[in-house]
């Protein structure tokens, strides 16, 4: 049997979720001739590993006491008895991290598997990686930090897989970078990559207010505690500096131009969550009404979506014609458009789920799976 050996950074949603893949996926990757060995597994304050990191991994049964404990909001410390488990705590964290990738790293191999939402994690992810580890990444933030921080990580390019930062389990990074690799240069990618503000946009076009389909939104638990962080265009900024990157652009998140859905009188600093959505939200109402008006006047919808073309990476409200795959969009999937010299008057259109803890874990799976034949 083929291990391969991992240490999962971070313990929330997808990371409890990659686990529980982890263990269900056994018999499947049992007839593969490959075992997934968690050797490793930290939240953000303390780490559990193994004690044998060369021979054996946390039991089954130990890590779905890991998955119960966080979910309750317990510390990684509470499913002690640790078993066979020695506990890390801050500074020492990083170091042991550090320390099983030099042993690991250059023997039988190990992927540091980055689930976490912190901006914190890229010193050590590219420590790792100089160390001979492979690094996947369902987190975006050290993907769109500084260009050279970027540069370093993904200098070893074959030892670092990060699908699940773009569109969750679909394969938008993939097939960009097929198309690369094959000497097909790509002209322009748009993006419909927020499910929260894909399903605004349809349901805007179904005649709405603005303010109603937000807060309706929320109770379906499409968007963050705080809907400003989906309205704010951020993460779409991200996902869409990852792609702009992977086609060789030297460009920070600065250098992308955001349109918020919300003005900044309205935002965390000037007001509260409470009150944008019982107050804030119904002055946006009729602005937006207008623009989709106006759009369907010219026989086009509104998608709010990231368009990367000439060398520039836009965010924000786009009219498109209606009968285009952006413009069919209904509901939470993401949808993007990649034109290239083959796909040049019919893009290469990628649809489906987008986002959601399963999905994203699925994905994150797929990819560790992907650099198998790096392991020995």
């Amino acid at each position: 049997m083929k291990s391969i050996p991992i240490i999962l950074l971070g313990c929330g949603g997808v990371g409890r979720q990659l686990l529980h893949h982890i263990i269900s996926c056994r018999s499947i990757h049992y007839k593969q001739g490959i075992v997934i060995k968690v050797v490793g597994v930290s939240d953000s304050r303390s780490l559990l590993v193994s004690d044998d990191i060369m021979l054996t991994g946390m039991e089954d049964e130990f890590l779905a006491a890991i998955c119960h404990a966080k979910s309750a909001g317990s510390p990684l410390k509470s499913p002690l008895n640790l078993g066979h488990c020695r506990l890390f705590t801050e500074k020492e964290a990083v170091e042991k991290i550090v320390a099983t990738a030099s042993s690991l790293g250059g023997t039988t191999g190990l992927a540091v598997v980055d689930c976490s939402a912190s901006a914190e994690t890229i010193d050590v992810l590219k420590h790792v990686s100089s160390l001979g580890s492979c690094v996947i990444l369902a987190n975006k933030k050290p993907l769109t930090c500084a260009i050279e921080d970027f540069e370093k990580l993904a200098f070893h390019f074959r030892r670092i897989r990060f699908e699940s930062t773009v569109g969750a389990g679909l394969p938008v990074i993939a097939s960009v970078t097929r198309l690369i690799s094959s000497g097909d240069p790509i002209s322009r990618i748009v993006g419909s990559l927020s499910g929260t503000l894909g399903y605004v946009m349809s349901e805007l076009e179904d005649g709405k207010a603005f303010s109603e389909i937000v807060r309706a939104a929320k109770s379906l638990g499409y968007t963050e505690p705080d809907p400003r962080d989906d309205l704010s265009g951020m993460d779409i900024a991200r996902k869409g500096l990852i792609l702009a990157r992977l086609l060789g652009w030297r460009i920070n998140l600065a250098d992308i131009k955001i349109e918020s859905l919300y003005p900044s009188e309205f935002g965390p600093d000037s007001m509260s969550t409470e009150d944008f959505l019982a107050k804030g939200l119904s002055h946006l109402d009729e602005k937006l009404k207008e623009r989709v008006a106006t759009a369907s006047l010219k026989g086009n919808v509104l998608r709010y979506v990231c368009v990367i073309q000439d060398l520039r990476c836009n965010v924000g409200i786009q009219e498109l014609p209606k009968d285009s795959a952006l413009g069919r969009l209904r509901g939470s999937d993401n949808v993007v458009e990649i034109y290239s010299r083959c796909y040049e008057k019919s893009p290469l259109v990628i649809q489906g789920a987008g986002a959601g803890n399963d999905t994203t874990a699925a994905g994150v799976l797929a990819d560790i799976i992907d650099l198998q034949d790096l392991f020995a």
